[in-house]
């Protein structure tokens, strides 16, 4: 049977991806398209590159609206999502890309968004560690599903198998992210100007501000860490690409831990993830790498000399970040096959 769905923030560019992947999958039928400002366009005036989709018209984005389909997609700007919860009650699935639902803390929801906390959703990132075993459990037959933060899932997973493993201490985390401007959205913006970031390199909430901080607290602590037991540095810097994360982590070595030990933490909480990739010893990975694809790459360096691990970890921010991490979930919640309509080759040059 032939699932129907609808996506709101069609116009933006995680709406506009979890399209392109939603159009090659079989056993869904996008029906309905949604947009604010744009209402009333054609779809391909705002994604041009989605051919298939060429018959929708940009409907406005409301409950009315978005009612009566199988499985609806919430591609809106933070805190829009959670006005539409109560009238999709009766909608199979409902997979929010924002925010709204994500944090189990109400606490950390007043620090890091302010005003009402919306209920927490199953997060949606299948091949995280968690204590007992993976998150893909939680989502087999969930009903709402929280699609992660591109950055936070990036860091989740480079550190959650060390810390599920007990051989890092979450005490002195730090990670530096090199991000795409597509993670701030289609909305225009001064500083994500071409002219702005072309030719320079520009960090921002810096200090302990961006709101994904808690998000991989939150993954971490579930991974077996204490609930005091995390302090991470966190600095994302925006580089003139259009798509991509690296994000470099590091965290202290639990003492007397060997290499193989530590290396072995990763190998085998990634054995069989189809998604992730543990690069062979000394090889690390690249944006360009993982380009289009469902992938999060990472490579692992032991320094003893500072008695710290390293991961590198690459992803594309608008796929394995969002939207490819929002149908792989998808696809777990439904009982469908994993890895349906999701691209595991990358775009090369």
């Amino acid at each position: 049977m032939t699932l129907s769905v609808a996506v709101s923030g069609a116009s933006g560019y995680a709406g506009g991806e979890i399209l392109r992947l939603l159009a090659d999958h079989p056993d869904v039928e996008v029906r309905t398209v949604t947009a604010h400002a744009n209402a009333g366009q054609p779809l391909l005036a705002h994604q041009p590159h989605l051919r298939s989709l060429a018959g929708l018209d940009l409907q406005p984005t409301t409950p009315e609206v978005l009612a009566g389909h199988d499985i609806v997609f919430l591609a809106l700007p933070h805190g829009q999502s959670a006005q539409y919860t109560d009238a999709l009650a009766d909608t199979r699935l409902v997979i929010d890309a924002g925010a709204d639902h994500r944090l189990v803390s109400s606490v950390d929801w007043a620090a890091f968004y302010g005003g009402d906390h919306p209920e927490p959703w199953a997060y949606g990132v299948p091949e995280l560690p968690i204590a007992g075993g993976k998150q893909r459990e939680n989502l087999r037959a969930a009903k709402r599903i929280a699609a992660p933060g591109c950055n936070a899932s990036t860091v989740s997973l480079s550190l959650a198998p060390g810390i599920a493993a007990g051989v890092i201490d979450g005490r002195d985390i730090v990670s530096v992210l090199a991000v795409g401007p597509s993670g701030a959205g289609k909305s225009a913006k001064t500083n994500l100007l071409a002219s702005e970031i072309l030719g320079s390199a520009n960090p921002y909430a810096v200090g302990g501000t961006h709101r994904h901080i808690p998000e991989i607290r939150q993954a971490l602590i579930a991974a077996g860490a204490s609930a005091d037991g995390i302090r991470i540095s966190f600095t994302p810097v925006l580089v003139p690409m259009a798509r991509g994360i690296l994000a470099t982590s590091s965290a202290p070595l639990v003492e007397g831990m060997t290499d193989a030990e530590i290396r072995g933490a990763w190998e085998k909480a990634y054995a069989d993830e189809p998604f992730v990739e543990l690069l062979p010893e000394g090889v690390f990975p690249r944006t360009a790498d993982v380009l289009g694809a469902n992938v999060a790459s990472m490579g692992l360096a032991i320094d003893r000399a500072a008695n710290r691990v390293t991961v590198v970890a690459a992803v594309d921010n608008l796929v394995k970040g969002t939207a490819g991490a929002a149908l792989q979930s998808m696809n777990i919640a439904l009982g469908l096959a994993e890895t349906t309509a999701l691209p595991l080759n990358g775009v090369a040059p």
